[in-house]
């Protein structure tokens, strides 16, 4: 009988450290808007399809601490936008403007980073249409 309750209790204090450890864990979403961002889903595919009918894709390259985004048209954008996700942890998030008319190589510094595996995706207008690029890169 007395093994019982040792057990028990012992049992008990551990079912209660995993209650707290999962408790204090930091639960990570891609996107803070994820369901908004899921609700245009349709939109994101239309910009897809007009980024790979194009005859070149942009060239995106990590580089020590930056991110360097080269493509001949990039000095044509109206506008656009580089974003960067850690998806194991948002605070490694970054988005930056891109700068329309710089030039067709523009470089991003990453104040934060550690290795991993990142998303990076670029959203950019030019003559009336919007594009969206995707891609996973592991630094």
């Amino acid at each position: 009988m007395k093994w019982v309750v040792v057990a028990f209790v012992f049992f008990a204090l551990f079912i209660g450290t995993l209650v707290v450890i999962s408790v204090r864990q930091d639960i990570s979403l891609v996107s803070k808007n994820y369901y908004q961002d899921e609700l245009r889903h349709s939109e994101k595919m239309t910009k897809q399809v007009n980024a790979a009918e194009l005859s070149e894709q942009p060239q995106i390259t990590f580089e020590t601490n930056s991110v360097k985004v080269m493509y001949p048209l990039l000095s044509s954008f109206e506008s656009g936008q580089l974003i960067i996700q850690r998806p194991s942890d948002a605070r490694l998030d970054h988005q930056f403007e891109i700068q329309s008319g710089a030039g067709d190589t523009q470089v991003f510094e990453l104040k934060v980073w550690e290795r991993g595996l990142y998303r990076v995706s670029l959203t950019w207008s030019m003559e009336g249409k919007e594009y969206y690029f995707e891609k996973l890169m592991v630094l």
